[in-house]
């Protein structure tokens, strides 16, 4: 069975209508057309398997159309030309069989392609920009040229495609058919397209599709028959509207209308870089001598201290004026991207669907892939809820295009599929015989799919509520969305904002951020019934497998295997480290009674915990809301060095956290854990942290790590420099201090005094009294006395790095200075630095026993 036929069938005409349509059409869209208008309603086969139409003249041959139709089917398959249709549930890399119609396979959608391992390399053509006087608006307008129009496009398969719509539409120089269009009456009278005609780039979108009514229906001068510029068949009388008769138009104004936002998109873009820039310029000119970290170092380069860096605040000035900035611009995007919206392939209008609703053109996948995945894609990396929170307009329009795209079957697919992004280009000059072009090759690679995307955000929002089921419950407050509901918090197709029609328009930010999440949850349920409905139970499935996890729980870890070689490992590392560094667990500590006393937990901060039991601070939640949201996925893994946080499921402020020392440091591959207690006054004040890997309090592992657990850094208020900056700084900010800048390569110079003696004898001692801490404290006593509840985070640390620490060991003991450990390095300044011992100071000892454990891990 061709795939024309197939394509008919599964909009749900039988296989004799479908024979019998493109028999007599032949164009499989023409044909689905003219279904759909019902001519083929009476169509039956016969007892033979014959196609049968009663008093119809329209099937005079369909008796005959099961014999032609293997002859038929071998022309249609093996035509290569550019009218043919492609199968979009397909890839270079496997694409969907075909099912037979006697049977289905469980997952017909096997084939599709979710690797990201893909690399394409295209060559592209850059043009000048063309311009022409429109009298529409009585000014000039660029043309959108060849070149651009196809710009973007990684696919080979789906280039023809553009070309031969930008060909049929526009004059060309390559046919004398191209760009003509013939009366369909067959009278003979011919108009010919201009490139002005289906691509000008006018300032609104709104002027362009004035332009195109105006232009779309045409007149034969000799026979008055009234027929579609595009694509030059005859209206049908209830035709409803123009710019819906035909999946030619709609090709062409996705494709424009997706230019027009992707142009709005970049300018803003680079507005926005320019400007952040000069900003950048003008502070650092004001605070010439202090580092990004906050650190005063001239360049950089000069080693120092971290944190005293005197008085010194942030200039939170323009912070308003810059979001409104934003706010305005996310208009503007929006408003536009509704206009595009209405113009997408959907089966659910309120008016009821067009025929080129059912059968979309070629380009209309083609655009939506190249240019706004492009633009989705953007959106969609930023890591910040808060922040899509506070652009909700513009982000629930990105969503309900991705509901709109999801529930198409022809459009579908390119949820799961990787986003061809372009990764590196090189513009190069060619000179012909009249002219010089400019010719860019262009690579792009797979990355994440919308559908991957936007699993991160969800993952980010199921936490943020989590966060918020402190504060009262919201449902009072906001019901669950209707359907309509969510359309009207869209911008209405003029562009005027409706989020009035939000239920509390004008809620705190509290309500907003819980909205904001819900719809966010609500639209990745809404994609993934429609996938399940348009493509199966198997194809969901593994489309879930695919995507990203934020944690597992302890009952669904499994082993990881560490593979034969380091880079093996690594990659096992990175694997298991991503999908643990983030879980929930229960932290309080068991009663043997039923008594409803306040649940004690194992945490330093217990007191404090306990006092704010049952507190409800609205504030408070949304911070804390917005922290885990940053903290669910953005933790930094590295086989290098990693953060791994454990959260108490019924309490969210409660939370412990573990640090790996970084490689190339004195800490490197040590395990140290630190409380974090985010506080009654989070998040305008900073989280309560405290250092536990201290030996029970004997061991100061750093000028700013003491001994009693203090933790000095000026983020936490605990030392000089720049502070904290309420509903600003963030947990993550502390924590990525703490392993960058506390446990840092040369840590003798966090002391002030000391900052300048960089690379002295004094400094040298103070790391090697360093490293034997390390591997009595933070390795071997880790491996032996695991710390609740990091027990299977340390063992599988170790076990994934245990043959690749036997070189780190031996060059530790190799530099170790014989000298005895001391509580405190301090002690190895001035005089102390010449005092030695001739007995063992145990060193060795403890590199042996970790050796073992390593061994038997």
């Amino acid at each position: 069975m061709n795939k024309e036929i197939q394509q008919l069938i599964d909009m749900g005409a039988t296989v004799a209508q479908a024979r019998a349509a493109l028999n007599k059409y032949r164009d499989v869209m023409q044909a689905a057309e003219k279904f759909f208008e019902g001519e083929f309603e009476n169509v039956v086969e016969d007892n033979s398997g014959r196609a049968h139409q009663p008093q119809s003249r329209a099937t005079n041959r369909v008796e005959d159309v099961e014999m032609e139709n293997e002859d038929d089917a071998g022309e249609l398959e093996d035509d290569d030309d550019s009218d043919a249709y492609i199968d979009y549930d397909s890839d270079d890399d496997g694409g969907m069989p075909v099912n037979s119609g006697a049977s289905k396979v469980n997952d017909p959608y096997a084939g599709i392609f979710f690797s990201k391992d893909r690399r394409e390399e295209v060559i592209e053509i850059e043009e000048e920009p063309v311009f022409v006087s429109v009298p529409e608006i009585d000014q000039k307008v660029e043309l959108m040229t060849q070149g651009r129009w196809m710009a973007g496009c990684a696919e080979g398969g789906e280039q023809s495609f553009l070309f031969s719509l930008y060909s049929q539409l526009s004059e060309s120089q390559l046919s004398d058919l191209d760009g003509v269009c013939a009366c369909p009456s067959g009278c003979g009278q011919t108009v010919k397209r201009k490139q002005s005609d289906f691509f000008a780039i006018y300032p609104k979108f709104s002027t362009y599709i004035k332009h195109l009514r105006n232009v779309v229906p045409q007149r034969c001068i000799k026979c008055q028959t009234e027929f579609c510029f595009a694509c030059g068949e005859k209206f049908s009388q209830d035709a409803r509207d123009s710019l819906w008769h035909c999946s030619n138009l709609q090709g062409v104004i996705l494709g424009v209308g997706l230019f027009m936002i992707e142009r709005l998109f970049e300018q803003q873009k680079e507005e926005s870089e320019i400007r952040e820039a000069t900003e950048r310029g003008t502070k650092r000119r004001k605070t010439r001598g202090i580092n990004d970290d906050g650190s005063i170092g001239g360049s950089g380069k000069k080693k120092g201290g971290i944190g005293y860096a005197g008085e010194l605040k942030e200039d939170s000035s323009g912070q308003a004026e810059a979001q409104a900035n934003q706010l305005a611009k996310d208009s503007r995007i929006r408003a536009l991207l509704a206009e595009v919206r209405d113009y997408l392939p959907f089966l659910q209008r309120s008016n009821g669907p067009y025929p080129s609703d059912y059968l979309p053109h070629p380009s209309s996948l083609t655009h939506l892939r190249r240019r706004f995945n492009l633009i989705a894609g953007e959106l969609l990396r930023n890591d910040s809820l808060a922040d899509m929170s506070d652009r909700h307009g513009l982000y629930f329009e990105l969503l309900e295009w991705l509901e709109t795209i999801s529930s198409h079957e022809s459009l579908c697919s390119m949820m799961p599929m990787p986003i061809m992004r372009n990764v590196s280009q090189q513009t190069v000059a060619k000179k012909t015989n009249t002219s010089s072009i400019r010719e860019r090759k262009i690579i792009y690679e797979g990355s994440a799919s919308p559908r991957e995307l936007l699993e991160v955000i969800a993952l980010q929002a199921q936490a943020a509520l989590k966060g918020l089921e402190s504060s009262k419950p919201h449902e009072e407050l906001l019901p669950e969305l209707s359907e309509e509901q969510k359309r009207k918090t869209i911008v209405s197709a003029k562009g005027k904002s409706r989020d009035d029609a939000l239920p509390g328009g004008d809620l705190d930010e509290t309500s907003k951020l819980y909205s904001f999440c819900r719809r966010l949850l609500a639209t990745t349920v809404q994609i993934d019934r429609s996938l399940r409905e348009l493509k199966g139970d198997e194809f969901v499935t593994r489309m879930h497998d695919s995507l990203p996890k934020a944690y597992t729980s302890a009952s669904d870890s499994v082993y990881v295997d560490a593979g034969d070689t380091e880079e093996d490992a690594q990659k096992a590392y990175i694997k298991w480290a991503t999908s643990s560094r983030f879980e929930y667990c229960d932290l309080t500590i068991p009663t043997t009674d039923d008594s409803e006393e306040t649940l004690n937990y194992k945490h330093y901060f217990n007191n404090e915990i306990r006092m704010l039991a049952n507190a409800n601070i609205p504030k408070r939640s949304v911070a804390i809301a917005k922290e885990l949201a940053i903290l669910t996925t953005n933790l930094p893994v590295a086989w290098d060095s990693s953060i791994f946080l454990r959260v108490d499921d019924t309490r969210v402020d409660v939370i412990k956290c573990l640090i790996t020392g970084p490689e190339g440091t004195p800490y490197h591959n040590g395990c140290y854990l630190f409380d974090v207690f985010l506080g009654a006054n989070y998040n305008q004040s900073p989280p309560s942290v405290k250092y536990i890997t201290t030996s029970g309090g004997k061991y100061r592992f750093n000028p700013n790590l003491y001994a009693d657990g203090k933790v000095c850094l000026s983020l936490l208020g605990t030392w000089s420099g720049p502070g904290w900056v309420p509903f600003k700084s963030t947990l993550l900010q502390v924590l990525i201090s703490i392993q960058s800048m506390i446990l840092c390569e040369e840590p003798y110079l966090n002391e002030p005094a000391w900052a300048s003696d960089a690379g002295t004898p004094q400094s040298k001692a103070y790391s090697a009294n360093l490293r034997r801490m390390v591997v009595k404290t933070a390795m071997l006593n880790a491996l032996q006395n695991p710390p609740e509840p990091f027990e299977e985070v340390i063992g599988t640390h170790f076990r994934l790095k245990a043959r690749f620490m036997q070189k780190q060991l031996d060059e530790w003991l190799q530099e170790d200075d014989g000298r005895a450990l001391v509580p405190d390095g301090a002690e190895y300044s001035g005089a102390g630095l010449n005092s030695s011992t001739s007995s063992p100071n145990g060193f060795k000892a403890d590199i042996d026993a970790l050796k073992d454990l390593l061994k038997e891990l």
